[in-house]
Formats: structure tokens, sequence, C-alpha cells
């Protein structure tokens, strides 16, 4: 299983715990330092069926500054692809990837699924 995950965020911190209590082996990739690609973020959306919108960290500095509440609505999904890869800080964490399930932010009862 990947784990993407921020270190200095407290859900991921949480996140990590949970699965080592659940004896749940991944493996740990820095958002910041490895930003997910578009062919990445194309393939967990698709999979996730989740809306692209919920990729975006909406609690973030940078999404905040960018102003993207009022602009994402007039990109195209290439364009969000595009800002999503630019930046993993743009991109909601943690992020949980076991083949074809992928979870977006922690919710311990939808991470079960994990198991």
């Amino acid at each position: 299983m990947l784990f993407v995950h921020y270190a200095g965020c407290s859900t991921c911190k949480k996140a990590a715990k949970w699965l080592q209590e659940q004896g749940i082996e991944y493996t740990a990739r820095p958002i910041k330092e490895e930003n997910p690609t578009v062919e990445e973020l194309k393939d967990w959306h698709r999979k996730s069926g989740l809306p692209l919108r919920k990729f975006f960290n909406t609690s973030g500095l940078l999404y905040k500054e960018l102003q993207l509440k009022d602009r994402l609505s007039a990109m195209s999904e290439e364009e969000q692809y595009a800002l999503l890869a630019s930046d993993g800080m743009l991109v909601k964490r943690p992020i949980a990837v076991k083949g074809d399930l992928v979870l977006v932010g922690f919710r311990e009862n939808e991470w079960e699924a994990l198991k």
C-alpha cells in the first residue's frame, strides 16, 4: 500500500498511527518532496470515485493564496490536474492507494477497507 503524506500534518500522523496499530504495511511517500504526477492523479481520481475538487487541500495556505475557491470552477480538468501536480501542498492528504482502492483524507471508518 502507498501512503502519501506530509510530515507536518496532524491528520497524516493520526492516519500513520492507525495504520501501524492495524498492522497494515505501507510505503510512505512525502507529498512535498515527491509531488504526485498528472498521470498518478488521473489514475487516483478515477479509482477514488470522488469529484476532482476533493483532491484539493482547501484548508492549505497555498490554496487560499491562489484564491482557488473562486477559480477552480472555471478551470478545465486538465488545468486542475496540472495545478495539483505542480505543488504537493495543494493536494489533500493523506492518500492511501491499495490496488483499485484510493482514499483521500483520513476517516477511520473508510480506512477499515484497507484491512
